[in-house]
């Protein structure tokens, strides 16, 4: 068993009783939750459970009205969105927000607009164009002449252009084909295995389960249950809720 030290060593983010407000309408109701340095963390639930007002809160997009963002054990639930970048979180947004007429290439390289080291952002193009092949073939066109799973994959790999050590990601397999979904949790595994951590928010609840090693399931802005990912799996509440079993 880890002593509490080792413990809080390995935490790279945690929410303590996150409180998140529409104007009066509460969507977090004081969830708690973690991912640990090397993770892939799934936070599950249907449409209007709050997981993507979760992803905004962390990113600073929302500010929280109660409770803490910890962030290398460093509250960050006051800092801005720009300097929860620079800290090292990226979030890849439901939606995808590309720039459309700009090309593949530009909007990768907006991905690294907070870094001046230009041997560095190099590398990185390079690291994402091997990760999504298509895009290198693509560089040249428009982001809005991509197909929906190629837009997606560019999305990705625009966030991973500020060098993360934490990637948001919502909705990554959104109207994705089953053979792109598959392809797509085998790039964030790739990812993961290459250091970056995994907070993932997913309706896919089989994919995401396939990929996480642990998971929170989300109903109306409170955390009803977490776990491992056999846990989740062998959860009734999740196996009637989500996977029809």
């Amino acid at each position: 068993m880890r002593s509490i030290s080792e413990k809080d060593t390995n935490v790279l983010l945690e929410l303590i009783e996150v409180e998140t407000y529409y104007g009066r309408a509460q969507a977090l109701k004081g969830i708690s939750l973690r991912v640990d340095r090397g993770e892939i963390v799934a936070v599950l639930g249907a449409n209007g459970a709050g997981k993507s007002t979760a992803l905004l809160t962390i990113s600073g997009i929302l500010r929280p009205r109660r409770g803490k963002i910890l962030y290398e054990a460093k509250p960050i639930h006051r800092e801005k969105p720009r300097a929860i970048v620079k800290l090292g979180i990226a979030q890849c947004p439901e939606g995808r927000a590309l720039f459309p007429d700009m090309t593949v290439r530009d909007n990768l390289t907006l991905g690294a607009f907070l870094r001046r080291d230009r041997d560095g952002i190099a590398e990185d193009l390079e690291r994402v164009q091997q990760h999504f092949p298509k895009l290198l073939e693509r560089s040249r066109q428009s982001a809005g002449s991509l197909s929906g799973g190629e837009q997606q994959m560019l999305a990705i790999a625009r966030s991973l252009m500020s060098r993360p050590r934490l990637l948001l990601l919502d909705e990554p397999s959104l109207g994705l084909s089953p053979i792109l979904v598959e392809e797509m949790f085998t790039i964030i595994r790739d990812i993961n295995r290459e250091g970056t951590s995994v907070l993932l928010v997913e309706q896919n609840v089989g994919a995401a389960l396939e990929a996480a090693h642990r998971g929170y399931v989300l109903e109306t802005g409170r955390i009803v249950f977490s776990g491992t990912q056999q846990e989740l799996i062998n959860s009734d509440l999740v196996r009637k809720a989500y996977l029809g079993g």
